[in-house]
């Protein structure tokens, strides 16, 4: 699984892609990005941040940043839907709902 440093915070932690998910110094911070212009507390976060595009849990990110942070995700996907014991997995799922769907235990 590859491992994409996107960013240092002021007090040193990584905010990194793992895989499909984002981390900040090692801990799971989002599994996406959140446009700025659509989240709540928009006005807030441009008004301490006016350059932020997007956000990563509680972290936000420039428009270069957030790029950079998408198309490691994007990466991370696909190695995700090609990785056999994934597909295995899926399969898996999908039969056992339809089982329980049919009412087959």
């Amino acid at each position: 699984m590859a491992t994409t440093l996107v960013k240092t915070t002021q007090d040193g932690r990584k905010l990194e892609v793992v895989g499909q998910a984002i981390t900040l110094g090692g801990k799971l911070e989002a599994v996406d990005l959140f446009p700025v212009k659509d989240h709540p507390n928009r006005y807030n976060i441009l008004k301490a941040l006016p350059d932020a595009a997007y956000m990563a849990g509680r972290v936000p990110l420039t428009a270069e940043e957030g790029k950079v942070a998408l198309e490691a995700l994007a990466k991370g996907e696909a190695e995700f839907l090609t990785n056999p014991k994934a597909i295995e997995e899926r399969f898996r799922f999908a039969a056992r709902a339809r089982e329980a769907e049919l009412g087959i235990e």
